[in-house]
């Protein structure tokens, strides 16, 4: 099994910033896919980013392309979003989710399932405020 933890969602204004993270614990050689969902009010939990912690790859929805970076620390069990230009349609509970996969299923893709992943957190709120 595999626990996940966020933190670090809260309210910001439009063009702000938030950095959330995502700690594992329990079996997490388990977890070489981490990957970030969101939902917002009344739509589906989409896919925003995914990375391979073996080698780094990474992939992103063209809805955050150039504005999400999502990053590793190995050392922590963390994954981190850094989430920049924030718009009020960024406004979602996000979700840290986690799998056991090669990497190009994990990062070489077109768009994330969320029935791919096997393991989430409890969810952390982001707002942003136009």
């Amino acid at each position: 099994q595999v626990q996940l933890v966020e933190s670090g969602g809260g309210s910001v204004q439009a063009g702000g910033s938030l950095r959330l993270s995502c700690t594992a614990s329990g079996v997490t050689h388990r977890s070489n896919c981490m990957a970030w969902f969101r939902q917002a009010p009344g739509k589906e939990r989409e896919g925003v980013t995914s990375l391979y912690t073996r080698d780094g790859s990474t992939y992103y929805s063209d809805s955050v392309q150039g504005r999400f970076t999502i990053s590793q620390d190995n050392a922590k069990n963390t994954v981190y979003l850094q989430m920049n230009s924030l718009k009020p349609e960024d406004t979602a509970v996000y979700y840290c989710a986690a799998r056991y996969s090669g990497r190009n299923v994990c990062t070489r893709i077109t768009r994330m399932f969320t029935t791919e992943y096997e393991y989430w957190g409890q969810g952390t709120q982001v707002t942003v405020s136009s």
